[in-house]
């Protein structure tokens, strides 16, 4: 089988890197990759947008299956495509790639499927969204003086936090958790007025903060079958504890005691199955990967937001864990036969995922910093170098982008896993390079704190 992954970042190396583990795979080809696809795969310099290049070269190679990594070729219809043109695929068509190309769309779709999510409202005047956020304010503190009085039992409602998103993709940079309705305020006008994120924030969403831990769930669907992967936990926040700006994800961790159980069959039962049948409905049935975003409040789990493809850094510590033939299983899905497929096989060994980034991430940062201290990294035991923004220059790997690395270990436990995907980020050097220290601590935290 000769497969093409589309994408450049540590999710499409830790999915080459993957796929070509299949006996069945003879060659794994990569457009356009980075500096780490190019040892583990073919890179091919096409980029992952130019659909009829990336479709004649399928035809030319005689590709068996491709894989589009990143949400915006899926929300272009590069799956639709590729089918037109004879071509086995996996992902979601352009209408079933909207849950996650449009917030509002996605919303909407939850509250018809009665998937349990923050109350919303969604906008596409700023005037309106502002003038909202002054009607909110006002009834935050009537409920908050009737609750002083007594008048009002509870006061679940009296907060100003609220959440602005905007509808389209911003490369996870859209969404704007808020503490005050000031904050919120100045957001819709530098999404709305300012065109911060372009065309993405011409509509936007404004919803209720949600609290509780975070967690993510990601499952293959091949438009009826629903087989779940083991449950992660991401880190956006750029600094140790949570603090600082959102961004794409600073490290992640696999699995979560955030999900138990119980949790998951809720999940199942209460978000992921609903969602694929209310798919179906819309005459949009959803092939792919779907990924709940999902906040574990203390009524219930409910979904932040959808994705249809596979989360980056998530990806790497699943990945690391998967022992089921990633090749065979994606065809599976491709094919429509999930369902024939056995049950998957997983290292009970956790996994942890560190990113490397650029200086100035999630803001502006300098590229083409030469990357040192690799090979010294990959002598680490049990431990995976994934390359996200890098690309080969005159041989040598170079920084290419804000996240650079996932530097991501296996271990007998948490703590072992942590120390070894620290200790391969030790020798690994470039100027500004850094990471958070803290990847995983919130899972033994939760533990503490539940015994």
């Amino acid at each position: 089988m000769k497969i093409l992954v589309i994408g450049q970042g540590g999710r499409e190396h830790a999915l080459v890197w993957k796929l070509a583990q299949s006996p069945k795979v003879t060659e794994v080809y990569c457009a356009p990759g980075n500096a780490g696809t190019a040892v583990d795969a073919i890179n091919v310099p096409i980029k992952a947008t130019d659909i009829p290049a990336l479709i004649k070269f399928a035809q030319e190679e005689k590709i068996d299956l491709t894989i589009p990594g990143p949400e915006a070729p899926l929300v272009a219809g590069i799956v639709d495509a590729f089918k037109a043109a004879g071509l086995t695929v996996f992902g979601p068509t352009k209408a079933a790639a909207e849950l996650e190309g449009s917030k509002i769309f996605s919303k909407n779709l939850m509250r018809k499927a009665k998937v349990p999510t923050a109350e919303f409202a969604a906008f596409n005047s700023a005037q309106d969204a502002l003038n909202y956020l002054d009607g909110y304010e006002a009834q935050i503190r009537k409920q908050a003086q009737l609750y002083k009085t007594g008048e009002h039992r509870s006061p679940r409602k009296a907060t100003k936090s609220v959440v602005v998103k905007a509808d389209g993709l911003a490369a996870g940079k859209g969404v704007s958790v808020c503490d005050s309705i000031d904050e919120a305020k100045d957001v819709v006008r530098r999404m709305m007025f300012n065109k911060e994120f372009g065309a993405a924030g011409e509509r936007i969403v404004i919803e209720e903060k949600l609290e509780g831990q975070e967690a993510s769930i990601l499952a293959l669907v091949d438009g009826k079958t629903i087989v779940p992967l083991e449950s992660s936990q991401d880190h956006k926040a750029a600094y140790d504890r949570d603090q600082g700006p959102n961004t794409g994800g600073m490290g992640a961790y696999s699995p979560t005691p955030l999900i138990t159980d119980e949790i998951m069959e809720e999940i199942i039962q209460e978000i992921l199955i609903p969602t694929v049948h209310t798919m179906r409905k819309e005459d949009r049935p959803f092939t792919g990967i779907l990924y709940a975003g999902i906040m574990l409040t203390k009524y219930g789990p409910k979904v932040l937001e959808y994705n249809v493809r596979l989360g980056d850094p998530e990806t790497q510590p699943i990945l690391m864990r998967l022992k089921s033939d990633l090749a065979e299983l994606l065809y599976a899905a491709a094919k429509g036969e999930l369902h024939q497929h056995p049950g998957l096989e997983w290292d009970p060994r956790p996994a942890v995922c560190v990113v490397m980034a650029a200086e100035g991430y999630p803001g502006p940062y300098e590229n083409g910093k030469e990357i040192r201290g690799l090979e010294e990294a990959a002598q680490v035991e049990d431990a995976k170098v994934f390359h996200a923004g890098t690309k080969l220059v005159d041989g040598k790997a170079v920084t290419d982008g804000g996240r650079v690395l996932g530097v991501t270990a296996l271990g007998a436990d948490l703590s072992e896993a942590k120390l070894k995907a620290y200790q391969a980020v030790k020798p690994i050097r470039w100027e500004g390079a850094w990471c958070r220290k803290d990847i995983s601590d919130k899972a033994r935290m939760f533990v503490e704190r539940e015994n």
